[in-house]
């Protein structure tokens, strides 16, 4: 299977995980901590579900070198950008400028560093830990 269609349907499973992420937030960290706190607390625990979910996940990508797996997570970042400007404005009903706010470092906005994550999640799963030991022959 093409590297494209495996990091399309691991990214599925990405997201998948950080949808749940996202209800927790707003069920259960947004009433306690306030909108903004829970953004953030919700991020840092988005980037811990991506590098666990990864770490276990990029192996079946089956990519062979670095510029592999960072093509795997240039594709999960594409398609988490897409899917959030597009779900967010044409499902959900926000604002262009709403859903570019969530980019903002300056403001505490988190988000950023979670698509960061994405993007290498995939090179430093693979050069770390049990990730590097499976991807040797």
């Amino acid at each position: 299977m093409p590297l494209l269609l495996h990091s399309f349907l691991l990214w599925l499973l990405l997201l998948l995980a950080m949808m749940g992420n996202g209800v927790l937030r707003i069920l259960v960290l947004q009433p306690v901590l306030g909108e903004d706190l829970a953004r953030q607390a919700a991020c840092l625990s988005g980037i811990f579900i991506i590098l666990g979910l990864t770490r276990v996940l990029v192996p079946r990508l089956h990519a062979r070198d670095a510029r592999q797996l960072l093509a795997a997570g240039s594709i999960w970042l594409g398609l988490t950008v897409a899917f959030e400007f597009l779900f967010g404005h044409y499902g959900a009903g926000m604002e262009w400028k709403a859903l570019a706010a969530e980019y903002n470092l300056l403001r505490g906005r988190l988000w950023p560093l979670v698509l960061l994550t994405t993007f290498l999640a995939p090179w430093l799963c693979r050069h770390s830990g049990r990730g590097a030991a499976e991807a040797r022959p």
